[in-house]
């Protein structure tokens, strides 16, 4: 059987040669979600020995509508980077030159103020958040055309590239017991060179982006390798639209529907 930190070495050097490689679940041996989670262990490891500081995590495939169009049927996580997340404007522009295949994810992007701990309710977990704001993840694949199964994604770090982080609105604690349904109520219309692609609805990311973080927390408690989600952390909650194929060029926008939240703007390049 290959070692992990031999698998975790391959990803991490495919990422940084922006170089596409054979799904480990494909080869010799394969490669089942538990090794899988050690090799996105080893692969954080040697990110934190660049001198990379995680920030947070990002939930994936919490939208239940695109688990067919992957073949993945149930939700992942992996940690962000303060190299991966970046504040961005109205009008920014992007590079995206170094990922692999990148695909644009409009997300609701949460900020805690105080540790999540196993068990704690919906509600509860809601009385702990600081800020939410609206982003794009930018996922991408080291495995050609997407086609993947579930361990080559929690190996690849949950196909994390980057996450572009919009306007941040703090969230007064009175306000906090209203958020899982405002933010499940939401709707996100998302749009390429002023051309709707799609639109979607809070409730598509496991009922609401604060139930999706209620799935993270349950989670990790799962795991004892796994240190809980912290006061300071963010979390990207998952895509609330399909993933859209992006390429240099391209101006993305959107419009945030029953929430006051600013809309995103970004041309990548």
């Amino acid at each position: 059987m290959r070692p992990v930190a031999d698998i975790a070495r391959e990803v991490l050097s495919a990422l940084d040669d922006c170089r596409q490689i054979a799904p480990f679940t494909g080869r010799d041996g394969g490669l089942e979600t538990h090794r899988a989670q050690a090799v996105a262990r080893e692969l954080a490891r040697l990110r934190e020995a660049r001198g990379l500081r995680k920030v947070g995590r990002k939930i994936g495939f919490t939208n239940r509508g695109i688990w067919p169009e992957y073949d993945v049927w149930a939700p992942i996580w992996g940690d962000m980077w303060d190299a991966t997340v970046h504040d961005v404007l109205a009008g920014h522009e992007v590079s995206i030159g170094h990922l692999s295949q990148p695909r644009i994810e409009p997300e609701i992007v949460i900020g805690l103020e105080g540790d999540l701990e196993p068990g704690m309710d919906v509600e509860a977990i809601a009385e702990r958040i600081g800020w939410v704001a609206h982003g794009f993840e930018i996922v991408q694949s080291v495995f050609p055309d997407w086609r993947f199964r579930a361990a080559d994604c929690i190996a690849d770090g949950a196909l994390h590239g980057m996450l572009l982080v919009g306007p941040r609105r703090p969230i007064p604690y009175a306000g906090r017991s209203a958020l899982p349904p405002a933010l499940a109520a939401l709707t996100i219309s998302l749009a390429r060179d002023g051309v709707e692609m799609d639109r979607g609805l809070g409730t598509n990311v496991l009922d609401g982006p604060v139930k999706a973080l209620s799935h993270l927390v349950a989670a990790l408690a799962e795991d004892p390798d796994e240190p809980p989600v912290r006061a300071g952390d963010m979390v990207s909650t998952g895509t609330i639209t399909r993933a859209l194929p992006i390429t240099r060029g391209e101006r993305w926008q959107t419009i945030v529907g029953n929430y006051d939240l600013p809309g995103m703007d970004v041309t990548f390049v």
